[in-house]
């Protein structure tokens, strides 16, 4: 055997080379750390979305993490003060399954009920930001943030539903 097929034959690597068993475990821990990463960023944007009594009932748990709530607007609970842009309302629980909605009349009779019945849960929801148009008595609000140990729900971020604004212009949508 030459001089040059020896050294071709001792530069190969092999399992026992250590270039390539740092090689090896270099890539197996840079797909670790991805894996963690893609893991731990997906939970910490988790955000689960709860109805006011799922919300009630996790109790202590659910306190300081990420959560969207819908609830029925509670009219005159509603206070803003226009120099800080402070919006305090409170919702009442309505039932998140659809058919049961359906079957109560549609949203709008569904929402009405809900804040007719003062036995339903309540939790008092503070935003700050606009007051936007929509929020009054009876109207659905969404809003994702965080339940206080307070008690107090404080929304980053406020949807509204008003199902009464929009079902006069329904028929006129399907008929032309």
């Amino acid at each position: 055997m030459s001089s040059v097929a020896q050294t071709r034959k001792l530069s190969q690597p092999t399992a026992a080379n250590p270039a390539r068993r740092k090689f090896l475990i270099g890539g197996i821990v840079i797909i670790a750390v991805v894996i963690w990463l893609i893991v731990t960023s997906t939970l910490a944007g988790a955000q689960f979305f709860y109805t006011v009594d799922e919300l009630k009932a996790r109790g202590s748990d659910a306190v300081g993490k990420p959560v969207r709530l819908a609830g029925a607007v509670l009219g005159d609970t509603i206070e803003y003060d226009p120099e800080t842009l402070t919006l305090t309302f409170t919702v009442v629980h309505i039932s998140a399954d659809t058919q049961l909605i359906n079957d109560d009349g549609g949203l709008a009779a569904a929402l009405d009920a809900a804040v007719a019945d003062p036995t339903r849960n309540q939790v008092q929801i503070s935003y700050i930001g606009v007051k936007p148009d929509l929020l009054k008595h009876a109207a659905e609000a969404i809003v994702s943030g965080e339940l206080g140990a307070d008690g107090v729900f404080h929304a980053n971020e406020l949807l509204l539903r008003c199902p009464t604004r929009y079902e006069e212009a329904l028929p006129g949508q399907v008929e032309g």
